[in-house]
């Protein structure tokens, strides 16, 4: 994660393509938040290209960029899965799946060959694909009783904050979502409000 607590991803999914010695590498780039969906995508590109040679991929999960994996299927160590990685890196992307589908042309290409191919067909899918600066937040809950309404409200307006649950029963209880640059600050005056309980949830 950056110290400026921000990262991106893409919107939406976009494609690129590479073509060398008449082998054609088609890149799709795919947002994605989680394992289970880089499988389930996974599973989607090799039915649609299923009669490709290979189905090389990388991705990166979190905004820490801290899961994250690389695959040369069945083309040479290093010459796939990594271009393709680095030129993740290289765009400062996230929570995104990147699969170069190779169509052999019947020249071989050597190793070095292969590493220009992925890199060029992932960083033509990058270049077209709509990216989106995002937050890293903090998510809290904030326990109190009716007399403290006001000042909870006015907190909330002045911090130009919305809950994203409020529930008004016996008490009262709200959870916040906050910019992680500016949770402590935003807490601190909950916190010093008596009688106000703040406990943090977890991030996003």
């Amino acid at each position: 994660m950056t110290a400026s607590d921000t990262y991106y991803l893409i919107s939406s999914p976009a494609e690129g393509m590479y073509k060398e010695k008449g082998s054609k590498f088609i890149a799709v780039a795919i947002p994605v938040f989680s394992e289970d969906e880089v499988k389930e995508q996974l599973l989607n590109i090799r039915k649609k290209y299923f009669d490709a040679r290979h189905h090389c991929y990388a991705y990166v999960l979190g905004a820490d960029k801290k899961n994250f994996r690389s695959n040369d299927d069945g083309e040479p160590s290093g010459s796939a899965g990594k271009p393709i990685l680095n030129q993740i890196y290289s765009a400062e992307l996230t929570n995104i799946l990147v699969v170069v589908v190779r169509y052999f042309g019947g020249i071989k290409l050597g190793v070095s060959g292969l590493v220009n191919a992925y890199k060029t067909a992932a960083r033509e899918a990058l270049q077209v694909a709509t990216i989106v600066e995002c937050t890293v937040d903090d998510v809290y809950s904030i326990h109190f009783t009716y007399p403290l309404m006001n000042e909870v409200m006015r907190i909330l307006k002045e911090e130009q904050l919305q809950p994203t649950l409020t529930r008004f029963e016996i008490d009262c209880y709200l959870e916040l979502r906050c910019r992680k640059t500016q949770v402590n600050r935003v807490i601190e005056r909950f916190q010093q409000i008596y009688g106000i309980k703040v406990n943090f949830l977890y991030s996003i």
